[in-house]
């Protein structure tokens, strides 16, 4: 019988961030406490503009994103958001998305993947993805369980279970 296997992922769905973007931007166009403190969000590029004339006011920018992010189910992990500087009279933040998992962070997981979890199983890094393979289901359901316990400082999802 062929091995069963599934990829260790992290992937962020681009449209959800853009729509949590979008819905930030809508609240703080109507939010009292927004008005008149020049805050906005947008895309600059690939990274995500906060701009406001306060450093609190800028923060709580990033707040209201952070919460259109959680409610839309994307983790907060996969947000690396820098702190606020001031750039003339306004304060700036920039945030990026994280996405994939660096060669440091899946020779972790597979480390301990190899350590904790049941013999058989065979952790192999393919790009910015890690394909977990095993003869037993069993035993592929057992390391995601040993994974989803785990606190790891970037987001993952486990995807083509087969």
């Amino acid at each position: 019988m062929a091995d069963s296997s599934f990829d260790i992922v992290s992937k962020v769905e681009r449209q959800e961030v853009d729509n949590a973007l979008n819905q930030t931007a809508k609240e703080i166009s109507q939010r009292y406490d927004f008005k008149g403190v020049g805050a906005s969000i947008s895309w600059s590029g690939d990274k995500i503009l906060m701009e406001a004339n306060s450093e609190d006011r800028v923060k709580a920018v990033l707040d209201v994103f952070q919460s259109k992010l959680i409610k839309r189910g994307i983790s907060l992990k996969a947000l690396e958001a820098g702190e606020p500087q001031l750039s003339g009279k306004e304060y700036k933040i920039f945030a990026t998305i994280q996405e994939g998992i660096s060669q440091e962070n899946a020779k972790k997981v597979a480390k301990i993947i190899r350590d904790e979890g049941p013999k058989g199983v065979k952790a192999q890094v393919q790009g910015d993805e890690l394909r977990v393979s095993s003869k037993s289901r069993d035993d592929l359901q057992t390391v995601i369980a040993l994974l989803k316990g785990k606190d790891f400082d970037f987001a993952l999802q486990f995807v083509n279970y087969r």
